[in-house]
This record gives C-alpha cells, structure tokens and sequence, in this order.
C-alpha cells in the first residue's frame, strides 16, 4: 500500500502538468502568391512600408533571378561562382504582389537581424565573407542593401538578435561563439561578452543550442533558452538572474533540434506586476541529429510547453500536439493566437534530414482551457515546407509563407524535396468571409501614427453585424525577423481601452492607451489591430518611441 502510494505521488507531477489534447477543426485557406521568386526565402521581415525583404545565400551558386542594369557580384574567393549576375536578396510588395531583385555582397545565409526604431532592417553576420558583416536596409521605393564590413567583435554565423529599451540590438551567441556583443557600438572599446549558458547547452556533434530563443521579460531582463532550458540574464550587469526548472523530457528544442517558441500576448500592462509567459512547441528528441546520417529519423516532438516566466516558482505544462513537428514556424496573430506552419513529422534540421512534410497548419488558443487550445486549420498546401522555410505575419492578417531548401544548392529535380522559390499567403479561419459582419475596421488613428510612450489616444472602429463591447481587444504586435523556425522580437501586447461608445452609422470610439515602457515595447514601428469576438481588423502601423 505504502510503496502504491509513493508512486502515485511520484506520478503526480506528470499528471498535474501534462495534458493530452483534443483537437478541434476550423478552415482555413491557401493562395499560391507567386510560382517563383527567384530565390529561396530563407530569411524574412516585413516592413513599415507593406513590402517584405527577403534573401538566402550568395555561395549557392546561380539563383533564377537576374540582377537588373547589368549588376553583378564579383568574388574571386567563392567556390561554386566567382562572378555571378543574379539576385540573392528580393523586396516583394504585398500589396500589388509583385517582387524586384536586390544586391548583397557578402554571404548572408543563416543571419540574424532586427527592424529598428526608425524602420531601418539591421542584419548582422552570416557566413564566410559575411560572418562579421552589419547590413542595412532602408524601407524606400529604390533602397538596396548597404554593407558595413567588419562591425561586429566576432564571427556570427546562426545567432539571435532581440531589440532592447535602448534601442540598441544584443545579438547572443552562434557556432562556436559562447558570448554576447552589441550594436550599434557605443565606443571603439565594445567588444562580445562570455556567456557561460551557452557552453553548458552545448552538445557534442549535434551542438542543439543554435539560434537560442530570446524574449525581453517584463523587468527589463532577457529570458535565454537553449537546448532543453532557459535563464533569466541581466544582460548590463552580464549576470544570470534566475535559473529555470529544465524542459520536462530534457528532449532539445533549438537548432538543428529544431522547435520554436513565442512569447505569449503581454496583457493588463497598466498593473504593478505584468506577467510574462513563453510557449515553445515540437522539435526533435536528443540523438536525433546524430543518428540521422545513419538513415535514422526520429519521429518529431509532438508536445508544447509553456512557463510563466514571471512566477516566483515557475514549472513548465506540456500539453500534446495532433502531430509532432520539427522545423514547425510559430506565428502570433492578431487576435493573440499561435498559428504553427510549415515543418517535418520526421529527422531533423539540415540537409536531407527531415521527411513527412506536415501540411495542415493548427493554431494554439492561447486563452482556451488546457487540453482544448489546438485548432487544425482544415485546408492543407501541396508544397512541402521543409528545411529553410520562413513565414511571417502580414498587415491584413494573412501569412506569407516561402521557402525549403532542404539540401545544398539550388536543386529542382531529383530529390526528394525540391528547392522551392514560390510564395504562398495562408488566411487563418478569421479571414472567412462569413465574418465579415464582425470584423472592425479601424477609421481612427491613422497609419503611419508616432505615439509616445503611455499615451491615451482615440480609436474609431466600424462594425456592421452585431457589437459586443465587453469583446473588443487592441492589440499591437512587433513584425519580427523570421528564420530557422523563430522569429526573432516578436511581442504583441493587448493595450488597455476604455468602454466602447456608440456614435452612429455602426461607429464605435474608445480611448486606448500605449504601454508604459519601452521595457514593455522597445521602440519601433508596430501593427495596431481592433478585434472583436477575436476576428481581427486590417492593421495599421503605429509607430512607438
């Protein structure tokens, strides 16, 4: 009996803490934007302008787009090419779906970057020539990429970059680099700092803490998880605050193990104690990565876990996915959701590491009841989005999705998966025409609006079906830069507002009022959408500083 009653508690925890989970369906819907681009969209950030900046690699040898007036690339230093005339980088316009070839340099393949306060794109490292490499691309009609050789302290080749208060970017660790700098410098004397986190989550062979999850916390700290867990790091003082409880599973969920995460919506910021949660979802179990040159491939990760990383004694709740994923993108939507996309139901990040493309994209409920937040979207693509796939948020609440080049090179025939150069738009269940009656439009403020830091403003919205103001949400969220399955500084925060009033014609207006700190939204331009009964409107950008 006593030996009966000690397993019990011992199992206790796991029964707490995991759940299984009942899926429910919904529809969604795709639309092949363009068959080709040109090339593969590894890497993307959508700009205050509507348009997208998009690029892959410069040593991968002839892209299908050539660079206009002539332009070519001279390097005499490249393996596959050393003068080659086509383009690497794209700027698509969503609005009128069209694309126009832009010019890079050096090589840009699994870089990081950020958009800054004033909308600038600041993409730093990559591979080879562009390891050390701070690249800058102004949103304007005519703009192409500037390259400022040799600005970052070290080499940075798979790293992450989150904005901070200041405005500044800290871009944290990349292959064999166990350290921190920022940028832009402050003197000629700044240099990359020791960040012994990430010599712990390192592994042998398959490495397993590449591209680590980075979110601002509430306190103005950063949360860091790599490998299979996570610290909380005062980055001014280079000292770990806290230490949290390990994934439970000890299964790794960063690159080439390759999961993704998101910080949850940050709500009641006008309270003493905003709380703060992160989700990171599928990946590959340990030895995964280095079983696979064996013809080995794991099945993917089929759980989430999620933390509150402001509680004093945080533990982690798994709950179980329809179907694992590696290589899965996570995408916040207006309305607060997780939209998962794109992914593998076996192996591993890298090439040819991976089979069983999963096709039906699922959203997370971020506030439905433990056991019941996965909603598959019942509309599944025919292109396989594996290795190399990027999706982001666009500002009329589809999501742009590219990519997959899950072998070296630009390969089309032959293989398994193709390298894939096309663009799809995928519109969650929102956008269903039958919930147009519901869906706001936003007559006030205007876009391109600069607000200041706990400003009330005014918001005029229009909705023509049946109004329910007790569920009319503001939300602003930060386009972040997507690659390699996480996207680097995304946050969408829900504002405080005031009690909707009627005005005629099926106006509504409210008062709204910004976050109070740049702790909360590090300055830059954001999207501000209205949802009601969680269908969102069209956003507009807002600008915060």
């Amino acid at each position: 009996m006593t030996t009966h009653l000690l397993f019990l508690l011992l199992l206790l925890p796991s029964l707490l803490f995991h759940f299984l989970v009942a899926t429910v369906t919904a529809n969604g819907q795709w639309q092949l934007l363009q068959k080709s681009i040109g090339i593969v969209a590894m890497h993307m950030q959508l700009m205050h302008n509507d348009r997208v900046v998009i690029y892959d690699r410069t040593d991968f040898g002839l892209s299908n787009l050539t660079l206009p007036d002539g332009r070519c690339r001279h390097d005499p230093n490249e393996r596959i090419v050393k003068i080659d005339c086509t383009a690497h980088s794209v700027e698509y316009d969503v609005a009128s779906n069209t694309f126009r070839a832009l010019f890079v340099q050096t090589d840009v393949w699994c870089s990081s970057g950020s958009a800054v306060a004033d909308g600038t794109l600041i993409q730093t490292g990559g591979f080879n020539d562009g390891e050390r490499t701070v690249r800058t691309f102004n949103p304007c009609p005519n703009c192409d990429w500037q390259e400022i050789n040799n600005s970052l302290a070290v080499k940075r080749w798979y790293s992450t970059n989150h904005i901070l208060p200041d405005g500044r970017q800290i871009i944290i660790g990349g292959r064999r680099q166990f350290n921190y700098e920022f940028y832009p410098k402050t003197s000629t004397a700044d240099k990359a700092y020791a960040l012994p986190f990430l010599i712990q989550t390192y592994d042998k062979e398959a490495e397993n803490n590449l591209y680590p999850f980075v979110f601002l916390n509430v306190d103005g700290n950063l949360f860091i998880f790599a490998n299979n867990r996570a610290i909380l790091f005062n980055y001014k003082n280079n000292s770990v605050v806290r230490t949290y409880p390990a994934i439970p599973g000890g299964d790794p969920r960063c690159y080439p193990s390759t999961g993704s995460a998101v910080l949850l919506p940050l709500r009641n910021l006008q309270a003493q104690n905003v709380e703060a949660e992160v989700l990171i979802c599928g990946g590959a179990p340990r030895g995964a990565f280095e079983v696979v040159r064996k013809g080995v491939l794991f099945k993917a990760l089929n759980t989430c876990a999620r933390i509150k990383i402001t509680d004093p004694n945080p533990n982690w709740i798994v709950e179980t996915m329809r179907k694992g994923r590696v290589m899965n993108d996570m995408v916040m939507l207006p309305n607060g959701d997780v939209l998962l996309i794109n992914g593998a139901g076996l192996g591993t990040a890298g090439w040819e590491n991976a089979m069983d493309p999963v096709l039906e994209p699922f959203v997370y409920k971020t506030n439905g009841p433990v056991g019941s937040r996965f909603e598959l979207q019942n509309s599944s693509t025919k292109i396989p989005r594996m290795y190399h796939s990027t999706a982001v948020l666009l500002r009329d609440g589809r999501v742009l999705v590219g990519g997959s080049n899950p072998h070296e090179r630009y390969r089309f025939s032959k293989v398994m998966f193709p390298t894939e150069l096309s663009l799809e738009a995928f519109s969650p269940n929102y956008l269903d025409p039958k919930f147009s009656p519901l869906r706001p439009i936003i007559l006030e403020p205007a876009s391109q609006t600069h607000l200041m830091y706990a400003q009330k403003f005014n918001m005029r919205i229009q909705v023509n079906g049946q109004f329910v103001p007790d569920s009319v949400l503001v939300t602003m969220l930060a386009p972040p830069f997507n690659t390699h399955s996480f996207s680097m500084n995304q946050r969408l925060l829900v504002l405080s507002t005031g009690k909707p009033n009627g005005t005629g014609n099926s106006t509504y207006e409210f008062e709204v009022t910004t976050p109070g700190s740049s702790i909360l939204a590090p300055p830059a331009f954001y999207l501000l959408f209205a949802v009601h009964q969680e269908i969102p409107s069209e956003g507009i950008w807002i600008k915060i500083q």
